[in-house]
């Protein structure tokens, strides 16, 4: 157990007590043996607790943050500094993936902003928000359109991207295949 705790633990996470209530129980339930009772993990310990166990690779920066334009500046400097190098493409992947926030969801807007280096040295971008109704859709801008090119973008850089929905909002994510 304490390897378990070790390997959760290089990876922010720390778990609740593993032993039964026993008050609760007051002896009428017998766990089988080798349960781990993880109901009382709020939903941030169980989002990094499946990060972890699926093995999403080594977080460089994880940041919650309100989605505003006076940000923008501030996100990109620190991408630099986590990453250790220039990478416009991460940074143009997160400013658009806030961007899209800000106009579709609202300035100011809660998000939490994930950049982690996966398997085979991609970098996974991933910015979620708590409003799982505004779906991003990619657009095909015009020339004389003033707007729309922001995932178009994104689809042309990435390896491959996507949306995880869940009943608290959605994470617009993409993988690029290194920083540039």
């Amino acid at each position: 157990m304490g390897d378990l705790r070790a390997a959760l633990a290089s990876h922010g996470i720390t778990l609740p007590s593993l032993r039964p209530d026993l008050p609760t129980f007051a002896g009428t339930y017998e766990p089988p043996a080798g349960l781990i009772a993880l109901g009382n993990c709020n939903a941030a310990t169980a989002r990094k607790l499946a990060a972890a166990l699926r093995g999403s690779g080594r977080i460089l920066l994880d940041l919650d943050l309100p989605a505003t334009l006076g940000a923008v500046p501030d996100l990109r400097r620190t991408l630099r500094r986590c990453l250790g190098e220039p990478s416009a493409d991460v940074q143009l992947c997160v400013t658009e993936l806030v961007g899209n926030v800000i106009r579709h969801v609202g300035e100011g807007t809660p998000v939490r902003v994930r950049v982690a280096r996966v398997e085979g040295g991609r970098v996974r971008v991933e910015v979620a928000d708590p409003d799982a109704r505004a779906l991003p859709v990619l657009l095909h801008a015009t020339g004389d359109d003033e707007a729309g090119r922001g995932l178009a973008l994104l689809d042309a850089m990435a390896l491959r991207w996507g949306v995880e929905q869940g009943v608290a909002g959605k994470a617009v994510w993409c993988e690029l295949a290194e920083a540039k």
